[in-house]
Order: C-alpha cells, then structure tokens, then sequence
C-alpha cells in the first residue's frame, strides 16, 4: 500500500518538493559556511521522494546547543522556504478527498523541513533509520 501512495506522491507534487530540497542543496554548497546545510537539503530529498511508511521522530539523545543553533541558521537559509512549499502543497491537496493523505504526509514533513537537525526518519515497519 506504501508503494502506491510513494508513487502518488511523487507524481502529484513529491518531485516539486524534491527539485526545491536539491536547489536548495546547491545554493547552500557554494559557501563553504552552508555546505553542513546543502548536505542536509540531499539527506532530505532523499526523504521527501518516499514518505509513505516512514515516520518522523526526534534523535535521541536530544541534539543539544549545537543542534539548536543549527536549526536557527536553518530557519534563516532554507527552512522556512521548504516548511512553506510543504504547507501549501498540505492546503491544495487537503480540499480534496482523496488528496488527505498526500496533504497528511506533507505535513507530517513539515518539522522536519523547519528543524531538520536533531529529527530522523525512520521506517515504520523494519525502524531502519534513513540518513
């Protein structure tokens, strides 16, 4: 059932939210400041491409001051940028019946574009974590 819904999702607005996580990945990786940041943005598109069976959860331990003022920075760069494109996306697939759970999946990513460090996603079924 996961595999169908990964399909749709890709189809009806997965790929869009994958190209802004690579663009976002190759404007951060020409400093060399953002290179931390651009890396996250590929280890998110990763994520964003098959958010079916996958859930989001924070690390743990906690991640701690480093984690928190990255995640600041990361708000300032891509974050917001990425959490609203998934908001949108959730509201135009929510007006729908059968776009809830591709508006459901949209915005159980969404934390994870605003605060991405300190969070992982993991498989559901095997807990496998994704990088």
């Amino acid at each position: 059932m996961s595999l169908i819904g990964n399909i749709f999702f890709f189809v009806f607005g997965g790929f869009l939210i994958f190209v802004g996580y690579l663009l976002g990945g190759i404007v951060l990786c020409l400093t060399i400041i953002g290179i931390p940041f651009g890396i996250q943005c590929f280890k998110l598109a990763g994520g964003v491409l098959a958010p079916f069976g996958r859930e989001v959860r924070e690390t743990e331990p906690p991640g701690g001051a480093l984690a928190l003022i990255m995640n600041i920075i990361w708000i300032i760069l891509p974050g917001l940028e990425l959490a609203i494109m998934h908001l949108l996306l959730a509201a135009f697939f929510a007006l729908t019946i059968i776009g809830i759970p591709l508006a459901a999946q949209h915005i159980k990513l969404l934390p994870l574009a605003l605060l991405p460090f300190g969070r992982v996603v993991r498989d559901i079924e095997t807990g496998r974590q994704f990088p």
